[in-house]
């Protein structure tokens, strides 16, 4: 059966022209897993990474693959996914699910779109390997402009064999078998930041892993006078949790961090708990601060990410920048952290209110910005 990758949605992700829901790493991991998801039995096909729904609605389509388990670490492309099925009326080829064992257990075929970061990638194939069958087999795509010879090496450091398929389109696919069982599992990691003293715990996929980016570190500097008084405060776009974790240590107020990434999530969490603040710091996944009321937070502290997936984008600042207007009261501040070169204030000034530099250096500006 043909399916129609043009009528896929990014929505409730960011749109625009240059913003694809599907593309030819997709098509091509579909078409070398042919044969294995024709053959495969309900429930045996997993599926990792997929950007909107092209390889579990596509392996639906075309090849009838039921009982489908999907991981997505971005909630964003999660509730895509969801709507894209509802779309062409597949809403019951897959169910979501974490990245642990009731995702991999009994998996015979795993279709996996390779993330950006060799960490996430280390974490993924440790999970397969662990929790898949022994006959698993990897089918691992990607755009070749944004795959290296180390995606190899992490793949065989956790499978026997992998082999390299050749490139269509500009895609290609690795594909691994024979799983090498872990002793034990290397996430997440834990290190202790020795300018802070915060011990930091990051999954694969968390932004900065076990560190404290250098945005963070610049804002971080400039936050003890932000919104004096504040009795609750937000840490948006949240990582590992660093900004939430030294606010609610430093001003003693219960602090909401909200990722929309899983792994982000977890790290979180976790990174809280490391340092004492986890009756302080709650931790949600939500799309920007969908689950927040209008009007209703004192302060707000955020360190936007400039990418979304592998391009620059303003769209995902923008949309953070205008989730933060809404949910902050009058008087509610936003301080905020960016790249200098992307110029952010006048969106700051219109979707927030009036913007104000606290500092600058080389790279980032701090900004804080008010709710009229």
């Amino acid at each position: 059966m043909d399916f129609d990758f043009t009528a896929l949605s990014r929505w409730p992700d960011v749109e625009a022209e240059n913003l694809y829901a599907a593309d030819a790493a997709d098509r091509l991991l579909l078409d070398e897993a042919a044969t294995d998801l024709t053959a495969a039995s309900p429930g045996s096909v997993v599926v990792i990474g997929d950007g909107y729904g092209a390889l579990t609605l596509g392996a639906a389509a075309m090849h009838g693959v039921r009982g489908i388990r999907t991981h997505q670490d971005p909630l964003s492309g999660e509730r895509a996914l969801a709507a894209n099925a509802e779309r062409f009326g597949l809403s019951d080829a897959h169910v979501a699910l974490g990245l642990d064992e009731p995702l991999l257990s009994g998996a015979r075929v795993v279709l996996l779109r390779l993330p950006r970061s060799l960490d996430a990638l280390d974490e993924i194939a440790e999970a397969i390997a662990r929790w898949a069958r022994p006959d698993v087999r990897v089918f691992a795509g990607g755009m070749v402009k944004h795959m290296t010879t180390a995606m190899n090496d992490v793949l065989r450091r956790h499978f026997g064999r992998v082999d390299v398929t050749h490139a269509r389109q500009k895609a290609r696919v690795l594909i691994a078998v024979d799983p090498v069982r872990p002793d034990a599992s290397a996430w997440p990691r834990t290190r202790v930041d020795a300018e802070t003293g915060l011990t930091i715990v990051a999954h694969g996929a968390a932004f900065a892993g076990p560190a404290v980016d250098i945005g963070t570190r610049f804002l971080l500097a400039h936050l003890d006078d932000a919104r004096p008084g504040a009795a609750r405060a937000i840490d948006l776009g949240c990582g590992t949790g660093v900004l939430a974790v030294e606010l609610a240590r430093r001003r003693g107020i219960p602090v909401l961090a909200t990722d929309q990434s899983a792994a982000a999530v977890a790290s979180a969490r976790a990174t809280a708990a490391a340092n004492g603040v986890a009756e302080l710091v709650e931790v949600v996944r939500d799309d920007a601060l969908g689950g927040e009321p209008d009007a209703s937070a004192d302060l707000i502290v955020l360190n936007p990410p400039f990418h979304i997936g592998a391009t620059v984008h303003p769209g995902i600042a923008r949309k953070l920048f205008a989730d933060a207007g809404r949910a902050l009261a009058p008087g509610g501040e936003l301080r905020a952290v960016w790249n200098s070169h992307l110029r952010y204030r006048p969106a700051l000034e219109r979707l927030v209110g009036p913007t104000r530099e606290i500092a600058r250096n080389p790279t980032f500006t701090v900004t804080a910005s008010v709710r009229t």
